[in-house]
C-alpha cells in the first residue's frame, strides 16, 4: 500500500505541474499562449476557459473523495492533451514535440492507475460492515 502512495503522489505532482503550469499562462493570457493559440488557429477567448477548466479538474483529483468527479477530471485532463496533440499535428508541428504529449499521457495514466490501485488497496483493508 505505501508504494501505491508514493507512486501515486509521485505521478499525481508531476501532473499538477504539468497542468498546472500551463493553465497559469492561459488563465493570465500570457503573450506566448495567445501566439501558440494563434498558431492553431484557435480563438484566443479560450484560453481563460482551459486554463480554469484545468485548475478545477486537478483541484477536484486532489480533494479527497467524490470518486466520480475524479474520473471526470482525469478524462477532462486527457482530453484537453489529446486535443492539444491533434492541434499540434495537424499544423504541421514536427514530430519531435510528440515526446512531450506522450510523456503527458504517461503522466495522467500513471496518476490515474495508482489511484484506482489505492482506492482498491483501501477498501481491502476496511472491516466487512455488517447489514442492519
Amino acid at each position: 500500500m505505501k508504494k501505491t502512495k508514493v507512486m501515486y503522489w509521485i505521478f499525481t505532482g508531476l501532473l499538477i505541474a504539468l497542468m498546472g503550469f500551463g493553465a497559469i499562462p492561459d488563465i493570465l493570457y500570457a503573450s506566448d499562449a495567445v501566439t501558440l493559440f494563434a498558431h492553431l488557429g484557435y480563438p484566443s477567448y479560450l484560453l481563460p476557459f482551459l486554463g480554469v477548466a484545468k485548475l478545477l479538474g486537478l483541484a477536484a483529483i486532489l480533494i479527497p473523495g467524490f470518486p466520480r468527479l475524479k474520473e471526470w477530471a482525469y478524462a477532462g485532463l486527457a482530453f484537453d492533451l489529446a486535443g492539444a496533440m491533434y492541434s499540434s499535428i495537424a499544423v504541421g508541428d514536427p514530430a519531435g514535440g510528440l515526446a512531450f504529449f506522450i510523456l503527458g499521457f504517461v503522466i495522467i495514466g500513471g496518476s490515474y492507475v495508482c489511484y484506482h490501485k489505492k482506492q482498491r488497496a483501501a477498501s481491502l483493508s476496511q472491516p466487512p460492515r455488517l447489514a442492519a
